[in-house]
């Protein structure tokens, strides 16, 4: 079966320049470990394959539990030089709960 990142988790976003920071964190410890399989930085490259221009590498933060990821060359120059309507990439967020996993 086929599902949304937004039916088992949230995610917020970050920038620092032209490096776009998401997080994703599930609303269930148990759906942490589908999580690190299923959502990979190869997935999450692929899934923003018109918008990241640059590396993504993923950070596992069991703890907590949630993913850290860090796209590179993400947010067209970055706040000052972009001419985008979301500079921060904020909404990048809610574009990444779209992303389909297999459960």
């Amino acid at each position: 079966m086929k599902i949304k990142l937004y039916d088992i988790a949230h995610s917020r976003a970050g920038d620092k320049g032209n490096t776009l920071t998401l997080s994703l964190i599930p609303f269930q410890v148990k759906d942490y470990a589908l999580l690190c399989e299923q959502v990979t930085a190869k997935a999450v490259k692929e899934h923003f394959q018109s918008i990241v221009d640059g590396e993504i590498v993923r950070y596992e933060l069991p703890n907590l539990p949630a993913l850290q990821f860090i796209c590179q060359q993400a947010l067209t120059g970055g706040v000052t030089t972009s001419l985008t309507m979301d500079t921060h990439g904020k909404s990048l967020s809610y574009a990444f709960l779209e992303m389909v996993i297999e459960v």
